[in-house]
C-alpha cells in the first residue's frame, strides 16, 4: 500500500459516507412522488451521464475475460443491493435495516480473506465491530422498541452480503489498473441494464413534469450527481487505496451522520442515548479501521 496516498483514501471514504448518510432526506422527499425503483433508475441514469461528461473516453479492456467483473459489480452494487434494501424497507423498520446493513464490513472482511488473499482480521477489528454495532443499536433503537420481521430482516442481511461482494469485486477491478471514473461508469452501465427487468415488474411510470418540478429536480440532482456519480467514484478510489476491508468500516458512520443531519436539518432532538451511541460507533470505527501491527499486506498490496 502506498502510505503517501492513505490520507487521500480516508478523505474519499469520509466524503462518500458524509453524502450517503444525508441522502435519506432527499429520498424521503422524492418518495412522495416517485416509487423506490423510479428514484433508483433516474439517479443512476443521471450519474452515468455525468461520468460520461467528466470522462468521455471509452474504456478499452485488455481482455474480454475482465468483462464479467464489471457485469457482476453492476449487478451487485447497483441493482441487487438497492433493490434488496428498498424491498426490505417495505417489510421492516428503517432502523432495523440501518443496523443490519452496517454489518457489511464483517462480510467484507470474510470475503477479502477468501478471494483477495488477505489475512484474517485481528482481534481489534472484531472488538471494533462489536463496539460499532452496540453504538448503532443505541442510535437506532434508543427511542423505539425492537421489531423483528423475518422477511425484511433477511432481505437486509442479503443486501449487506451483496454490498460486501461489490466491495470485493471493486478491489479486484481496481487491481486491473484502469481509471476510477471509467470503471465506475462501466459498472453503472451494467447496473442499469440489469435494472430493466425490475422496472417492467414494478410498473415504472414517470412523467416529465414530475422530474422537472424544482423540488424534485434538486433532490434528483443531489442523488444522481452527488450520491451516485461522485460517491461511487470516491468510494471506489478509497477501496483502491485502502482496500475493501478498511474502506467498508466507514459504513459504521452512516447512522451517526444520519442522526446528526436529522438534528440539524429536521430539528430532531438528540438524546443522551444517541450521544452514547455516536461515541461507541466512532470508537468502533477507529479501532476496526486501524490495521494491527502483525497483519501483512495481501496480494493486492493492501493491509487488512
Amino acid at each position: 500500500m502506498n502510505h503517501d496516498k492513505t490520507p487521500t483514501g480516508h478523505l474519499a471514504a469520509f466524503i462518500t459516507i458524509l453524502i450517503w448518510g444525508t441522502t435519506f432526506i432527499s429520498t424521503k422527499v422524492l418518495l412522495e412522488t416517485f416509487s423506490p425503483v423510479e428514484i433508483l433508475f433516474i439517479r443512476f441514469v443521471m450519474g452515468y451521464l455525468a461520468l460520461w461528461l467528466v470522462c468521455p473516453r471509452t474504456l478499452k479492456l485488455d481482455s474480454r475475460r475482465q468483462e464479467p467483473l464489471f457485469m457482476a459489480a453492476g449487478l451487485c452494487g447497483i441493482t441487487m443491493y438497492y433493490l434488496l434494501e428498498n424491498i426490505a424497507l417495505t417489510f421492516t423498520l428503517a432502523s432495523n435495516v440501518g443496523v443490519i446493513i452496517s454489518i457489511a464490513p464483517f462480510f467484507t472482511a470474510i470475503l477479502s480473506c477468501l478471494f483477495l488473499g488477505g489475512t484474517r482480521p485481528g482481534r481489534q477489528f472484531f472488538i471494533g465491530f462489536l463496539l460499532a454495532m452496540a453504538g448503532i443499536f443505541l442510535l437506532s433503537f434508543g427511542s423505539s422498541s425492537l421489531s423483528i420481521n423475518p422477511m425484511g430482516d433477511i432481505l437486509a442481511v442479503a443486501a449487506a452480503i451483496i454490498w460486501a461482494v461489490y466491495s470485493t469485486l471493486t478491489k479486484k477491478i481496481s487491481a486491473l489498473g484502469y481509471g476510477t471514473i471509467q470503471t465506475t461508469r462501466r459498472t453503472f452501465f451494467y447496473g442499469l441494464i440489469f435494472m430493466i427487468p425490475a422496472l417492467a415488474l414494478m410498473d415504472f411510470n414517470v412523467s416529465l413534469s414530475q422530474v422537472t418540478s424544482p423540488l424534485n429536480l434538486c433532490n434528483l440532482l443531489f442523488l444522481g450527481l452527488g450520491a451516485s456519480a461522485l460517491c461511487f467514484v470516491t468510494w471506489n478510489l478509497a477501496v483502491k487505496i485502502l482496500g475493501s476491508v478498511r474502506t467498508s468500516v466507514y459504513i459504521y458512520m452512516v447512522p451517526v451522520i444520519t442522526t446528526v443531519s436529522s438534528a440539524l436539518v429536521l430539528k430532531e432532538p438528540v438524546t443522551m442515548t444517541a450521544v452514547c451511541g455516536i461515541a461507541l460507533t466512532l470508537a468502533g470505527l477507529f479501532l476496526s479501521e486501524r490495521p494491527s501491527m502483525h497483519q501483512r499486506p495481501d496480494r493486492a498490496g493492501t493491509v487488512h
